[in-house]
């Protein structure tokens, strides 16, 4: 059985940018849906749970057909929120330092055109999804977007960074402001955890 891991820092950890209560309804409400329909999809194959969550999504013409949607929908749901409370810190924020900075500024001139582009790529995500900073195997670094909980291993893509756009990931403290969302977001990215990812 898949497991909803703790967050790694308290509700109101992350305020003024991230709210407490957001964090509670994010965490407690659409995280744990995402586990416990992970898990009843899977009650159905139960030799999948010998495979870790990366595995599965990782190959997904191999799930059997009767829940491969189910799988592909909540277990990037599960997956992707498991690596988002991570890529977020209390500490965080300011720039990285270090071999990510190195290739962030190889692929895009400078950080600040990084986060451009990156911000841009999550503002301009129709409906629901994700905007990710990714690597692929043989090292490079790109920014690219997802929708709903469609993950870059499906492609063969590791996450590095990536930012929720779903409503309910700021609708009760930004409303429809995504844009503020988004650039509260910078304020708490954990630079070790994406470097952390980077060079695992």
């Amino acid at each position: 059985m898949f497991k909803l891991p703790n967050l790694p820092y308290d509700y109101n950890a992350l305020e003024p940018r991230v709210d407490e209560e957001t964090m509670k309804v994010h965490h407690d409400k659409h995280h744990k849906g995402y586990t416990d329909k992970l898990n009843s999809a899977i009650e159905k194959h139960p030799e999948l749970f010998e495979k870790s969550i990366e595995e599965i999504l990782g190959n997904l013409e191999a799930i059997p057909k009767d829940i491969r949607l189910a799988v592909q929908n909540n277990g990037g749901g599960y997956y992707h929120h498991n690596l988002f409370w991570e890529m977020m810190s209390p500490d965080g924020g300011g720039e990285p330092t270090g071999e990510i900075l190195d290739v962030i500024i190889q692929e895009f001139g400078n950080f600040n055109k990084f986060k451009e582009e990156f911000a841009n790529a999550a503002l301009t995500q129709f409906g629901s999804g994700w905007a990710w900073l990714v690597k692929d195997n043989t090292g490079a670094i790109s920014i690219i977007k997802t929708s709903n909980q469609d993950s870059p291993i499906t492609n063969g893509l590791k996450p590095l960074l990536g930012i929720d756009v779903w409503e309910h990931a700021y609708y009760l403290k930004h409303q429809n402001r995504r844009p503020e969302f988004i650039e509260a977001f910078w304020n708490v990215v954990n630079w070790d955890k994406v470097s952390e990812l980077y060079i695992s």
